[in-house]
């Protein structure tokens, strides 16, 4: 459903009990058509993973209220520190009394238990979490594809990977959910532009994420995609090596 009409902001079901919420942007001087997604997870103790940009909460506080009452958050998750993961986190703790920021150790050491107006739940690596009938797990990323403090959530009874950067399509994130490929189309967007630390641990921390056999990647821009999911994974694991082997040549 379409919950502004003025800047297209939309949700959509994509798992039972996820729901992604898309905003179309236009950056000119940049990737030109892109999109911004957040996922909400309605449960006993709701999360948001990703809070959009400062200037776009008010979009995304009327989508997830059109879901659930904003209030009745419990958790403002984030994979690193960047404007897109977090920059309305202090907005969201304030409409939402009871929610803490949700993140890894790191990020917490070094940016969001000083930014943020509450102390944050730490996750270790591979913890888990339980929302009620879901349940969540960290897995560190570090420098996946950016960031010291990066990383993912994967949820067990849907079989869905938060993938955050993971997958970046261009466009504006239509259609919410889709089975045709989206390596080919996030590995175009790369080239230009790429944002990928190409750390020398990544096709091991990629294997990682693929060992959990997802069957949706909830991608932080474009769409989200349901398929076999350790394959996709481990072809963008392939597909990294290739690239490393050619610049080495």
């Amino acid at each position: 459903m379409v919950t502004n009409t003025q800047s297209g902001t939309n949700v959509h079901e994509i798992a039972e009990g996820i729901y992604r919420i898309n905003t179309p942007v236009s950056i000119p001087g940049g990737p030109g058509s892109f999109s911004f997604n957040q996922y909400l997870i309605v449960d006993d103790q709701p999360l948001i993973f990703h809070t959009g940009p400062r200037r776009m909460f008010p979009l995304v506080r009327e989508a997830v209220g059109r879901v659930l009452p904003v209030e009745r958050l419990s958790y403002i998750g984030l994979s690193h520190y960047e404007a897109d993961e977090c920059g309305s986190l202090n907005e969201w703790l304030a409409g939402a009394p009871d929610a803490v920021p949700l993140c890894g150790k790191i990020a917490a050491l070094v940016s969001i238990n000083d930014v943020a107006d509450r102390p944050a739940r730490v996750l270790a690596d591979r913890e888990p979490l339980s929302l009620g009938k879901h349940t969540i797990r960290w897995f560190d990323a570090p420098h996946l594809p950016h960031a010291w403090e990066c990383g993912f959530l994967f949820e067990s009874r849907t079989s869905t990977l938060l993938c955050g950067d993971l997958f970046t399509q261009g466009g504006d994130g239509q259609p919410p959910l889709t089975e045709s490929d989206i390596l080919g189309p996030s590995e175009a967007f790369r080239g230009p532009m790429d944002y990928y630390a190409h750390a020398v641990n990544t096709h091991s921390m990629l294997e990682r994420l693929a060992a959990e056999r997802p069957t949706t990647l909830a991608c932080m821009h474009g769409s989200a995609w349901r398929g076999d999911g350790a394959a996709l994974v481990r072809a963008l694991a392939e597909a990294l090596d290739q690239e490393q082997k050619r610049r080495a040549a």
